[in-house]
């Protein structure tokens, strides 16, 4: 196989570090499994963040969100754990990481969690008419 999951994240230097703005990712093939039955477990990671000095190398986060496919975890901890090693990785201006998980006993899970380094002032929104 010419690649295998992976627990290293690569970064690469933010080329606009000067200004504020929104790097969005959608991960719609994450999988782990459920810590009760061994059931696998689906999910659409979708990844929202500002940068500072650093970005994340997206095959390296590709492999990455491929290492939880055989790991039993709950899908809160499993949320606040990538967002932990993303902002560790980066140390980005603002995180946000919503995990939208797949139905399991009727019920859809959607876990929301957020990083903001200290004193850093968004931008103001600025709607155009």
């Amino acid at each position: 196989m010419p690649s295998q999951p992976s627990t290293t994240l690569e970064t690469f230097p933010n080329p606009a570090a000067e200004r504020d703005y929104a790097i969005r990712m959608t991960l719609p093939e994450f999988t782990c499994l459920c810590p009760k039955t061994g059931q696998p477990d689906f999910a659409t990671l979708e990844l929202e963040y500002v940068a500072d000095a650093r970005c994340i190398e997206l095959k390296s986060l590709k492999l990455y969100i491929w290492s939880f496919r055989d790991r039993g975890t709950f899908h809160e901890a499993v949320t606040n754990e990538i967002l932990s090693t993303l902002v560790a990785a980066t140390e980005p201006r603002y995180m946000k990481l919503t995990a939208r998980f797949n139905v399991r006993g009727g019920i859809y899970t959607t876990v929301v969690a957020t990083h903001q380094k200290p004193g850093w002032i968004p931008q103001p929104v600025v709607t155009l008419p």
